[in-house]
């Protein structure tokens, strides 16, 4: 996994919150993804949680649209990124 200044992906933890709010497993939310024609399996989202993999732009604002993220909160998050 690629990293910047030694920090790691920050979108898996907001991913995992969600999903496990909506009460998804990963293959629901992988189902769910499909219906928007991202193919993510719940292994991929695994590596997504667990910051071992980056996400794509498309494959990040399906993932904000299924699991309802909002685009404020996920701008929150990425200037609250230390470099």
């Amino acid at each position: 996994m690629k990293k910047f200044n030694n920090n790691r992906n920050v979108i898996g933890d907001l991913v995992k919150e969600h999903r496990i709010k909506k009460h998804y497993t990963k293959t629901q939310l992988s189902h769910k993804l499909e219906l928007l024609g991202i193919e993510l399996d719940r292994f991929e989202l695994y590596k997504i949680e667990t910051s071992k993999t980056s996400v794509k732009d498309f494959e990040l604002i399906g993932l904000c649209i299924v699991l309802d993220i909002d685009f404020d909160e996920l701008k929150t998050l990425v200037e609250n990124f230390t470099l």
